[in-house]
Protein backbone atom coordinates (compact mmCIF):
# COMPACT_ATOMS: atom_id res chain seq x y z
CA UNK A 1 0.00 0.00 0.00
CA UNK A 2 1.01 3.30 -0.90
CA UNK A 3 2.74 5.13 1.82
CA UNK A 4 3.04 2.12 4.62
CA UNK A 5 6.65 0.99 4.93
CA UNK A 6 6.43 -2.84 6.97
CA UNK A 7 10.18 -2.19 7.38
CA UNK A 8 10.03 0.15 9.37
CA UNK A 9 6.52 1.39 10.59
CA UNK A 10 3.49 -1.28 11.55
CA UNK A 11 -0.01 0.36 11.75
CA UNK A 12 -2.01 -1.46 14.19
CA UNK A 13 -5.00 1.10 13.97
CA UNK A 14 -5.79 3.34 11.52
CA UNK A 15 -5.46 6.86 13.65
CA UNK A 16 -1.59 5.82 13.08
CA UNK A 17 -1.98 6.40 9.52
CA UNK A 18 -4.25 9.68 9.59
CA UNK A 19 -1.93 11.23 12.06
CA UNK A 20 1.03 10.55 9.97
CA UNK A 21 2.56 8.73 12.54
CA UNK A 22 4.10 6.41 9.59
CA UNK A 23 5.31 9.09 7.21
CA UNK A 24 8.75 10.42 8.01
CA UNK A 25 12.15 8.60 7.12
CA UNK A 26 11.89 5.32 5.41
CA UNK A 27 15.03 4.04 7.21
CA UNK A 28 16.82 4.40 10.63
CA UNK A 29 19.94 6.63 10.84
CA UNK A 30 22.58 5.22 13.14
CA UNK A 31 24.73 7.83 14.69
CA UNK A 32 26.77 5.22 16.94
CA UNK A 33 27.57 1.96 17.01
CA UNK A 34 30.02 0.85 19.80
CA UNK A 35 28.37 1.07 23.70
CA UNK A 36 27.21 -1.75 26.17
CA UNK A 37 24.07 -0.80 26.59
CA UNK A 38 22.91 2.82 25.59
CA UNK A 39 20.61 4.75 27.64
CA UNK A 40 19.00 7.77 28.45
CA UNK A 41 18.85 10.21 25.70
CA UNK A 42 18.63 13.97 26.40
CA UNK A 43 18.79 16.44 23.71
CA UNK A 44 20.68 20.09 24.32
CA UNK A 45 18.78 22.58 22.42
CA UNK A 46 21.09 25.36 23.18
CA UNK A 47 24.23 23.54 22.11
CA UNK A 48 22.67 21.35 18.98
CA UNK A 49 24.11 17.95 20.45
CA UNK A 50 23.20 14.94 22.48
CA UNK A 51 24.07 13.79 25.49
CA UNK A 52 23.57 9.49 26.09
CA UNK A 53 24.64 6.57 28.81
CA UNK A 54 26.69 3.98 28.06
CA UNK A 55 25.61 2.26 31.45
CA UNK A 56 28.50 -0.78 31.71
CA UNK A 57 30.84 1.47 30.48
CA UNK A 58 30.08 4.11 33.19
CA UNK A 59 30.31 6.74 30.66
CA UNK A 60 28.00 9.79 29.05
CA UNK A 61 28.70 10.67 25.41
CA UNK A 62 27.96 13.39 23.44
CA UNK A 63 27.13 13.50 19.56
CA UNK A 64 27.09 17.13 17.92
CA UNK A 65 24.17 17.75 15.20
CA UNK A 66 26.09 19.88 13.61
CA UNK A 67 29.21 17.84 12.91
CA UNK A 68 28.32 14.28 13.66
CA UNK A 69 31.10 13.63 15.36
CA UNK A 70 30.40 11.15 18.63
CA UNK A 71 32.69 12.06 21.76
CA UNK A 72 33.26 11.42 25.72
CA UNK A 73 31.20 13.70 27.27
CA UNK A 74 32.19 12.32 31.24
CA UNK A 75 33.99 9.35 32.04
CA UNK A 76 34.09 7.69 34.67
CA UNK A 77 30.19 9.13 35.35
CA UNK A 78 28.63 6.94 38.00
CA UNK A 79 27.31 4.39 35.92
CA UNK A 80 24.89 7.04 34.53
CA UNK A 81 21.08 5.82 33.34
CA UNK A 82 18.57 8.10 32.46
CA UNK A 83 19.25 12.36 31.66
CA UNK A 84 17.17 15.30 31.47
CA UNK A 85 17.09 19.04 31.75
CA UNK A 86 15.88 21.37 34.51
CA UNK A 87 13.84 24.61 33.99
CA UNK A 88 17.30 26.36 33.55
CA UNK A 89 18.93 24.03 30.79
CA UNK A 90 21.23 22.06 33.33
CA UNK A 91 21.73 18.40 33.02
CA UNK A 92 20.15 16.51 35.72
CA UNK A 93 21.04 12.50 35.81
CA UNK A 94 20.17 9.74 37.54
CA UNK A 95 23.76 7.98 38.60
CA UNK A 96 23.03 3.88 39.49
CA UNK A 97 26.67 3.18 40.51
CA UNK A 98 26.48 6.29 42.69
CA UNK A 99 23.09 5.43 43.95
CA UNK A 100 22.15 9.43 43.41
CA UNK A 101 21.18 12.73 41.28
CA UNK A 102 23.18 14.96 40.37
CA UNK A 103 22.75 18.26 38.72
CA UNK A 104 25.72 19.46 36.11
CA UNK A 105 25.96 23.09 36.81
CA UNK A 106 26.50 25.84 33.76
CA UNK A 107 30.42 25.60 35.03
CA UNK A 108 31.01 22.44 34.47
CA UNK A 109 31.07 21.35 38.20
CA UNK A 110 28.16 18.80 39.65
CA UNK A 111 25.85 19.17 42.74
CA UNK A 112 24.11 16.23 44.69
CA UNK A 113 21.07 17.06 44.46
CA UNK A 114 19.76 13.48 46.38
CA UNK A 115 21.43 10.23 47.26
CA UNK A 116 18.95 9.22 50.33
CA UNK A 117 15.72 9.10 51.37
CA UNK A 118 15.14 9.11 55.60
CA UNK A 119 18.46 8.21 55.90
CA UNK A 120 18.70 5.41 53.78
CA UNK A 121 20.59 4.91 50.34
CA UNK A 122 18.65 4.94 47.10
CA UNK A 123 18.94 2.07 45.42
CA UNK A 124 19.87 3.07 42.10
CA UNK A 125 17.94 6.36 40.56
CA UNK A 126 17.03 5.72 36.84
CA UNK A 127 14.78 7.84 35.34
CA UNK A 128 14.23 11.78 36.35
CA UNK A 129 11.44 14.72 34.90
CA UNK A 130 11.02 17.77 35.77
CA UNK A 131 7.53 19.75 36.64
CA UNK A 132 7.38 23.79 35.85
CA UNK A 133 7.73 24.42 39.71
CA UNK A 134 11.23 23.40 39.40
CA UNK A 135 10.97 19.88 41.10
CA UNK A 136 12.49 16.65 40.10
CA UNK A 137 10.59 13.13 40.11
CA UNK A 138 12.70 9.92 40.15
CA UNK A 139 11.90 6.28 39.46
CA UNK A 140 14.38 4.21 42.25
CA UNK A 141 14.39 0.45 40.98
CA UNK A 142 17.18 -1.74 42.17
CA UNK A 143 18.62 -2.45 38.53
CA UNK A 144 22.23 -1.33 39.51
CA UNK A 145 22.55 -2.47 42.58
CA UNK A 146 21.26 -6.05 41.47
CA UNK A 147 25.21 -7.35 39.78
CA UNK A 148 28.40 -4.89 39.24
CA UNK A 149 27.71 -4.67 35.19
CA UNK A 150 25.76 -1.48 35.40
CA UNK A 151 26.71 -0.25 38.83
CA UNK A 152 27.55 -1.66 41.99
CA UNK A 153 25.91 -4.65 43.69
CA UNK A 154 24.47 -4.15 46.91
CA UNK A 155 21.39 -5.03 49.60
CA UNK A 156 19.15 -2.14 49.35
CA UNK A 157 18.45 -0.12 52.14
CA UNK A 158 14.71 1.07 51.62
CA UNK A 159 13.73 -2.61 50.72
CA UNK A 160 11.33 -1.72 48.07
CA UNK A 161 11.03 0.16 44.39
CA UNK A 162 9.77 3.67 44.64
CA UNK A 163 8.68 7.15 42.84
CA UNK A 164 10.11 10.46 44.77
CA UNK A 165 9.67 13.88 44.35
CA UNK A 166 12.73 16.54 45.77
CA UNK A 167 11.64 19.91 46.43
CA UNK A 168 13.73 22.73 44.85
CA UNK A 169 13.48 24.60 47.51
CA UNK A 170 14.14 22.61 50.37
CA UNK A 171 15.84 19.87 48.79
CA UNK A 172 13.04 17.41 50.79
CA UNK A 173 12.71 14.01 49.23
CA UNK A 174 9.26 12.94 49.54
CA UNK A 175 7.58 9.22 48.42
CA UNK A 176 5.00 10.04 45.75
CA UNK A 177 4.42 6.48 44.95
CA UNK A 178 4.78 3.23 45.16
CA UNK A 179 3.71 -0.78 44.87
CA UNK A 180 5.82 -0.72 41.81
CA UNK A 181 8.21 -4.08 40.40
CA UNK A 182 10.74 -2.49 39.06
CA UNK A 183 9.49 1.62 38.25
CA UNK A 184 11.63 3.19 35.06
CA UNK A 185 10.60 5.48 32.64
CA UNK A 186 8.01 8.86 33.97
CA UNK A 187 6.69 11.55 32.11
CA UNK A 188 4.19 14.21 32.47
CA UNK A 189 1.73 14.86 30.03
CA UNK A 190 1.59 18.56 28.27
CA UNK A 191 0.25 19.85 31.39
CA UNK A 192 1.60 18.36 33.89
CA UNK A 193 -2.08 17.17 35.19
CA UNK A 194 -0.99 13.47 35.28
CA UNK A 195 2.28 11.29 36.08
CA UNK A 196 2.74 8.45 33.63
CA UNK A 197 5.18 5.80 34.88
CA UNK A 198 6.19 2.47 33.11
CA UNK A 199 7.07 -0.44 35.50
CA UNK A 200 9.51 -2.97 33.92
CA UNK A 201 9.33 -6.08 35.29
CA UNK A 202 5.31 -5.94 35.55
CA UNK A 203 5.06 -4.99 31.96
CA UNK A 204 2.82 -2.10 32.03
CA UNK A 205 2.18 1.91 32.14
CA UNK A 206 0.56 3.24 35.22
CA UNK A 207 -0.73 6.79 35.16
CA UNK A 208 -1.47 9.19 38.56
CA UNK A 209 -3.24 12.32 38.76
CA UNK A 210 -1.08 15.38 40.03
CA UNK A 211 -2.98 17.29 42.98
CA UNK A 212 -2.16 21.03 43.35
CA UNK A 213 0.01 19.89 46.59
CA UNK A 214 2.67 17.77 44.71
CA UNK A 215 1.19 14.54 45.67
CA UNK A 216 -0.44 11.90 43.65
CA UNK A 217 -3.50 9.67 43.40
CA UNK A 218 -4.78 6.99 41.28
CA UNK A 219 -2.57 4.53 39.86
CA UNK A 220 -4.54 2.43 37.15
CA UNK A 221 -2.86 0.94 34.63
CA UNK A 222 -2.63 2.95 31.14
CA UNK A 223 -1.55 0.48 28.66
CA UNK A 224 0.53 -3.55 28.73
CA UNK A 225 2.99 -4.77 26.84
CA UNK A 226 2.40 -7.89 25.83
CA UNK A 227 5.48 -8.85 23.97
CA UNK A 228 8.25 -7.49 26.33
CA UNK A 229 8.87 -4.93 29.24
CA UNK A 230 8.55 -1.10 29.08
CA UNK A 231 11.76 0.96 29.36
CA UNK A 232 11.09 4.59 29.35
CA UNK A 233 7.94 6.79 28.01
CA UNK A 234 7.87 10.22 25.78
CA UNK A 235 4.69 12.27 24.73
CA UNK A 236 4.16 13.98 21.18
CA UNK A 237 2.41 17.49 20.82
CA UNK A 238 -1.10 15.42 20.06
CA UNK A 239 -0.59 13.51 23.41
CA UNK A 240 0.47 9.89 21.82
CA UNK A 241 2.40 8.09 24.51
CA UNK A 242 5.71 6.60 22.86
CA UNK A 243 6.84 4.06 24.69
CA UNK A 244 10.44 2.21 24.16
CA UNK A 245 9.92 -1.38 24.89
CA UNK A 246 12.67 -4.41 25.21
CA UNK A 247 10.55 -6.82 22.53
CA UNK A 248 12.91 -4.32 19.49
CA UNK A 249 10.12 -1.67 19.03
CA UNK A 250 8.97 1.67 19.80
CA UNK A 251 5.16 1.65 21.02
CA UNK A 252 2.68 4.68 20.45
CA UNK A 253 -0.40 4.38 22.13
CA UNK A 254 -3.50 6.97 22.04
CA UNK A 255 -4.69 9.06 24.82
CA UNK A 256 -7.12 6.38 25.24
CA UNK A 257 -4.81 3.50 25.82
CA UNK A 258 -5.27 1.71 22.32
CA UNK A 259 -1.67 0.46 20.77
CA UNK A 260 -1.89 2.87 17.43
CA UNK A 261 1.41 1.21 16.14
CA UNK A 262 5.26 0.36 16.27
CA UNK A 263 8.30 1.19 15.25
CA UNK A 264 10.08 -2.05 14.13
CA UNK A 265 13.65 -1.31 15.63
CA UNK A 266 16.58 -4.10 14.65
CA UNK A 267 17.84 -4.18 18.19
CA UNK A 268 16.51 -3.90 21.79
CA UNK A 269 15.15 -0.73 22.53
CA UNK A 270 16.03 1.40 25.90
CA UNK A 271 15.25 4.63 25.68
CA UNK A 272 14.28 7.47 23.03
CA UNK A 273 14.02 11.04 23.11
CA UNK A 274 12.47 14.05 20.87
CA UNK A 275 14.97 16.58 19.66
CA UNK A 276 16.74 18.86 17.01
CA UNK A 277 15.30 21.93 15.73
CA UNK A 278 11.93 21.36 15.46
CA UNK A 279 12.14 18.51 17.85
CA UNK A 280 10.61 15.89 14.99
CA UNK A 281 13.64 13.84 15.49
CA UNK A 282 13.45 11.12 17.38
CA UNK A 283 16.64 9.52 19.47
CA UNK A 284 16.36 6.01 19.84
CA UNK A 285 19.08 4.19 22.41
CA UNK A 286 18.99 0.63 21.63
CA UNK A 287 21.19 -2.19 22.44
CA UNK A 288 24.70 -0.97 21.77
CA UNK A 289 23.21 1.97 19.32
CA UNK A 290 22.04 5.36 19.12
CA UNK A 291 19.98 5.53 15.81
CA UNK A 292 17.88 8.90 14.81
CA UNK A 293 14.45 8.70 12.65
CA UNK A 294 13.06 12.16 11.74
CA UNK A 295 9.21 12.20 11.70
CA UNK A 296 6.44 13.60 10.76
CA UNK A 297 5.19 13.68 14.15
CA UNK A 298 6.60 16.10 16.97
CA UNK A 299 7.68 15.81 20.60
CA UNK A 300 6.37 17.77 23.05
CA UNK A 301 8.50 20.91 23.59
CA UNK A 302 11.51 21.17 25.98
CA UNK A 303 10.07 23.59 28.83
CA UNK A 304 7.04 22.93 30.57
CA UNK A 305 4.37 24.17 29.01
CA UNK A 306 3.82 26.94 32.17
CA UNK A 307 7.06 28.57 31.03
CA UNK A 308 6.38 28.57 27.53
CA UNK A 309 6.03 32.39 26.49
CA UNK A 310 3.64 31.37 24.20
CA UNK A 311 1.21 30.62 27.04
CA UNK A 312 -1.10 33.19 28.03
Amino acid sequence: MVGERPQLYEILDERFRTGRCHAGDSKLETLYEGCRWAEGPVYVPAGRYLLWSDIPNDRLLRWDETTGTVGVFRSAAGHPNGNTLDNEGRLITCEQGNRRVTRTEHDGSMTVLANRFRGKRFNSPNDAAVRSDGSIWFSDPDFGITSDYEGNRAESEIGACNVYRLDPSSGEVRLVADGFVGPNGLVFSLDERRLFVSDSRANHIRVFDVREDGTLSGGEIFAECKTGNFDNIRFDDAGRLWAAALDGGVHCYDPDGTLLGRLLIPDVVANIRFGGARRNRMFIAADTALYSLVMSVTGTPALPAALRKDQP
